[in-house]
């Protein structure tokens, strides 16, 4: 069987899909006959994205991951118009970018909701649902700085570092019932994430965004800036069962830049 063969006719959800890597992931589980619905914060580009994938029968949805209230509801709408769902790729995420001794309470506030309380929230109420159909996947989006901690980045890599603890122990809890959970690690990723966080450092180092740009090439042995599709091939191989003999794992897929 070739990899991905077996998604045909599944059906995911993929939050903060709108834009970036999780529209990349949108797009390629989409292109392997999934059926997939695309939560965002921004209704309108939701349903923009979702429109756009190939296929057809997806759906765009506005989701507030911060809120259990507002994933509940985003979520019995999937159930609703798929009849259920099989895997979860919990991608929302933010970023903000400060000295660590400058950080306020607000950014790191901001940075835990989303990246952290959004992943928990999303996991615990597809795992429900997991549990009770028997089967599922959960892929959730950490980073690089998850692996190693990222300076002006401090509060966002505690945030992934939190969604890997996460992981794996959700992983161990639910693979008795063969429900596995993985995450990735992207690296440099190019996306309007990147962008701004391109422009923060630049300022906070007083650099060029070129020098900011070519010092991320420069840690990649591979050479180039990762792109979302990058991320979104191994997303597919992890939801598909190629992999099915792997959970509580937290893939780099970097380029090569160095992590533990």
């Amino acid at each position: 069987m070739l990899i991905g063969q077996d998604l045909k006719d599944r059906r995911a959800i993929v939050t903060g899909a709108a834009t970036g890597i999780g529209r990349a992931i949108a797009t390629a589980l989409a292109a392997h006959g999934v059926r997939v619905a695309i939560a965002d914060i921004d209704r309108s580009g939701a349903e923009t994205a979702a429109a756009a994938l190939p296929g057809r029968g997806h759906i765009g949805l506005v989701i507030d991951v911060t809120r259990r209230d507002a994933v509940d509801t985003a979520f019995a709408a999937v159930t609703a118009g798929f009849g259920g769902y099989d895997i979860l790729c919990a991608n929302a995420g933010v970023s903000t970018m400060n000295r660590a001794v400058d950080i306020t309470d607000a950014e790191w506030d901001f940075n835990f909701d989303v990246n952290t309380r959004g992943v928990f929230l999303t996991n615990q109420i597809a795992a429900r649902a997991f549990l009770a159909q028997g089967h599922g996947v959960i892929v959730n989006t950490a980073s690089l700085a998850a692996k190693v901690g990222a300076p002006l980045l401090a509060h966002y890599s505690a945030s992934k570092f939190a969604v890997l603890g996460w992981t794996q122990a959700l992983a161990r809890e639910l693979a008795p019932h063969g429900i596995r959970v993985n995450a990735v690690c992207p690296g440099f990723v190019r996306t309007s994430m990147q962008d701004r966080e391109v422009l923060w450092e630049a300022e906070l180092r007083g650099v060029t965004p070129a020098e900011v740009i070519a010092d991320y090439v420069r840690q990649t042995p591979l050479g180039r800036l990762e792109t979302p599709e990058d991320v979104a091939g191994l997303v597919c191989f992890l939801a598909s069962d190629a992999a099915r003999f792997m959970t509580g794992q937290g893939i780099n897929v970097t380029g090569g830049v160095y992590t533990t």
